[in-house]
Parts: C-alpha cells; sequence; structure tokens
C-alpha cells in the first residue's frame, strides 16, 4: 500500500541530512550490555557463577546488565524464569505457575502483554507440577477474560474537528514568532489517523503543506519529534529502517528494535511500504549492509510469518528447550541456525514456555546462554525476541533508560520509542520503567531534555 504524498514534496527531509548531525542513533552506548549479572540472577542453584560475558560479546558491557543500580529486579529480567523454578516477574505473588494471572489487575498491578492485540504476548500456562520430560499435551491459552490489554498514552480525541485543529496550527505559524504551546497542545493530543487528516485538511483550506510550514518554523529535536509524530506509523518504520542504513555506516540496533519487535502484518506492511515509498527491496538493503548470521535473522524477521497462534504447545516448547541446548550449551561450538529457525518462527508464547522449558534442562536461563554462544549484533537480535517474549514493555522501557542514562541523550531512540509506542503499549512501559529504575519516566525525561522538545515529550508521556 502506497502512502500518497510520502515525503511530501520538500516535506519529510531527504538523506541523508535527517536526523539533525549530530542526533543520530548510538544507543545504547558500546560496551554497556552484558546480561545478566545481578545478584540472584543466572546461574542459581549448582554453585558459581560464570564469568561475565567479554565486552565484546556483552548486550551492556562487562559490568553487568544493567549499570550497577540500574537494575531492581532481583533474578534479571522480567518475566525470565529462575533455572527449575518460576520467574521473578515484579511483583508476582507466588502461584499455580508461570504466567497465570493472579485474580486483580495483573502482576502487581502490571498486565501482561495481551494475547491478540500485540503480537502474541499473552502469557504462556504452565500447569502446577510440570516438570522436566513430564510435558503434557497441547493445552489452550488463557480465556481472553484473563488476559490483560495494552493501553497507549495517546488516544483519539473526542469530537475531532481536523479543520478547526488546522486552523489553530495555521494561527500558531502565521506572522512573528511560533506558538510552539498550541502546536503541542494539538498533536500531542490527536491520534495517529487524526494527524494524518489534519494535515490533509491544512492543504484542504490554505493550499499549503502542514510538513513544509512546520520545518520552516521549528528546529531541532522538538522538529524531529513532530515530524515523526505527523507521519504515518508503517511510513515512520519503513522511514526509521531506510536511515538506519543510508550512507556510510549502519544502525543496527534500529534494524533490531523495529524488525525483531514488531507483529507480522506490521512487518508485512513495512516491507510494502520501504518499496512503495522508497522503490527499494529490504532485503536487498539488508544483504548490503549486514552479514552472516545477523543478516539471516534480519531476512527471517522480514518475512513476518512467524506463527502467531495463541496455543501453547508444551510438548514441542519441551523439545525445542532441548534442540536449543544440544545447539549450544550441550556441544562444542553453536549451531546458529537451531536458534535462528527456533526464534524465528515460533510464537511469542511458545517462545515463554520454552524458555521456562530450557531453565529446567540446561539449569540456566535461555538468555544467559545466548550471551555465552553469541556475540555482536546478533546476539542482540536474538535477545531481544526473548525479551519481548518474556515482557515487551520491560524491553522497551530499558531502551529508554539507556538512551537517556549517562551523559549525552540519544534523542532519536527517545523519540522513535515514545512517538511508535504512544498508542500501543506506553503506559505498561511507564510502569515497568518505574518498577526496573525506581524513578519515572517523565521524571528522567524532565532532567534529561529541555524547552518545547521536553514539553511535548511530557505531553505524550504523562505523569
Amino acid at each position: 500500500m502506497s502512502y500518497p504524498g510520502y515525503p511530501p514534496s520538500g516535506g519529510y527531509p531527504a538523506f541523508p541530512g535527517y536526523p539533525p548531525t549530530g542526533q543520530e542513533s548510538v544507543y545504547p552506548p558500546a560496551g554497556q550490555y552484558s546480561y545478566p549479572a545481578v545478584p540472584g540472577g543466572y546461574p542459581p542453584a549448582g554453585g558459581g557463577t560464570y564469568p561475565a560475558a567479554p565486552p565484546s560479546a556483552g548486550y551492556q558491557g562487562a559490568a553487568g546488565y544493567p549499570a550497577p543500580g540500574g537494575y531492581p529486579t532481583p533474578g534479571g529480567y522480567p518475566g525470565a524464569p529462575q533455572a527449575g523454578g518460576m520467574p521473578p516477574y515484579p511483583g508476582a505473588p507466588t502461584g499455580p505457575g508461570f504466567g497465570v494471572p493472579p485474580a486483580g489487575p495483573g502482576f502487581g498491578g502490571y498486565p501482561q502483554p495481551p494475547a491478540q492485540s500485540y503480537a502474541g504476548g499473552g502469557p504462556a500456562q504452565i500447569p502446577v507440577g510440570y516438570a522436566g520430560g513430564q510435558a503434557p499435551s497441547p493445552m489452550p491459552g488463557p480465556p481472553a477474560a484473563m488476559v490483560q490489554c495494552t493501553q497507549g498514552t495517546i488516544q483519539a480525541a473526542p469530537n475531532f474537528d481536523a479543520g478547526r485543529d488546522a486552523e489553530i496550527l495555521r494561527k500558531a505559524m502565521k506572522g512573528f514568532g511560533t506558538d510552539e504551546q498550541a502546536i503541542i497542545n494539538v498533536v500531542a493530543n490527536r491520534s495517529n489517523d487524526q494527524r494524518q487528516k489534519i494535515k490533509a485538511a491544512f492543504k484542504t483550506m490554505y493550499g499549503k503543506d502542514l510538513i513544509k510550514d512546520l520545518k520552516s518554523e521549528l528546529s531541532g529535536n522538538v522538529e524531529e519529534l513532530i515530524l515523526a509524530l505527523f507521519m504515518p506509523r508503517t511510513y515512520y518504520d519503513a522511514w526509521s529502517l531506510r536511515h538506519a542504513m543510508k550512507g556510510a555506516g549502519t544502525q543496527e540496533r534500529v534494524l533490531i528494535e523495529i524488525l525483531c519487535t514488531r507483529t507480522n502484518q506490521e512487518i508485512r506492511e513495512i516491507v510494502n511500504c520501504y518499496k512503495s515509498e522508497f522503490g527499494r527491496d529490504i532485503e536487498q538493503d539488508i544483504r548490503a549492509d549486514t552479514s552472516g548470521h545477523f543478516e539471516r535473522l534480519l531476512i527471517s524477521m522480514c518475512q513476518g510469518n512467524r506463527d502467531e497462534n495463541q496455543t501453547v504447545d508444551y510438548q514441542k516448547a519441551q523439545e525445542d528447550a532441548q534442540r536449543l541446548y544440544q545447539a549450544g550449551e550441550g556441544k562444542l561450538g553453536t549451531d546458529e541456525s537451531c536458534f535462528n529457525m527456533v526464534l524465528a518462527s515460533r510464537s511469542f508464547p511458545q517462545l515463554k514456555a520454552t524458555v521456562e522449558a530450557y531453565s529446567r534442562i540446561a539449569n540456566r536461563d535461555l538468555l544467559s546462554s545466548i550471551d555465552r554462544e553469541f556475540s555482536g549484533n546478533v546476539e542482540r537480535g536474538l535477545k531481544t525476541i526473548l525479551q519481548c517474549a518474556l515482557n515487551r514493555p520491560a524491553f522497551f522501557a530499558e531502551r529508554l533508560y539507556y538512551s537517556m542514562k549517562g551523559a549525552g541523550t540519544d534523542d532519536s531512540t527517545l523519540i522513535r520509542i515514545i512517538v511508535t509506542r504512544s498508542e500501543i503499549d506506553l503506559v505498561q512501559i511507564k510502569q515497568m520503567f518505574a518498577q526496573m529504575y525506581q524513578k519515572t519516566l517523565a521524571t528522567m525525561i524532565a532532567s534529561d531534555t529541555s524547552g518545547d522538545y521536553r514539553r511535548l515529550l511530557l505531553a505524550i508521556v504523562g505523569q
């Protein structure tokens, strides 16, 4: 499907040159992802700890995951099981099994990703007494009533009037100076679909391109943020991928963040949009910019063929866990194609059950095994898939944290995640951020940004 008028003539910036120089994504800083080296993490029972992964193989650095004082959750990644036991999910009471929601609003008030509305993030139920080698026959997933839905911070505005909003924006940009607050009040409180209607109404009413006018009135990070908000969602993902592979160097973490976290339908729409808007084949661009096992993983992701059946087959989870163990920890060397096959094709609830089964077979977490068996970008990609299967909001919370941690801010990553998750699960991301880092997302944004840029980000995120 083509997006008529995208990029609009003279509108969205041509490559290269956008984002503004010095704002390219460098997230996370090199050598910061080693996973997990927190007290109570893997390996648990069995005595001793294994050595930290070398910096070259880490996912955030040999100092541990994340940097000391960063990750309060005992046991490592939220939703990851203890070897041979139940997962240390934040605030989870002891209960009947892995992923079974207790009575009430969810784990410690935090809803799981939904089973249907976003990429099969629903909980996998492990029956009581399920032990290694004694997998029961396949069972259906939890009933719909038990699955909590995710929620964006931006909802479609009631009583929406595209012409009235276009008039407000025109008045905010007319004459000497710009009323940035009026622009913020509109764009932060309209859904993406409503923003597309405002853009069309503006051109109809004034014979001018809204994006060109906004670009002439704005600059820097607030310009990048507002332009991102006015891009159709699929186009923004396709645009981000194109920018990540355009020119010298490749922003591999952007490729991972988008291709390893989206639903089948989203990926297929992105691939089609990439072709129609940029006249290029995304697979060819990936092959030209990446290599080896990382290239194969991204090509697998581009197919948009992950199983999205919500029913968990526990026998298959046991078999996959055994297969992964024998392809990695259980042999000299690593059979990378086996990891690619399982992680690229199984549904997210199925992968969650596989992680649980693996912890019993190997007496260590699958994420830790990937740390030991892989390095570099393919390691990051495989771990991103598993992190999304276990707890997608926690993955994005972590990305946001490291975009702002330390000296400087990775504004492109901050903008991209806030914009792309604002209508999907930013409410849950905020909740996980507070649990993981014991400060609110809004507090960290307020201390790391300034001016209209800060005001707009906070208007989207909310308190």
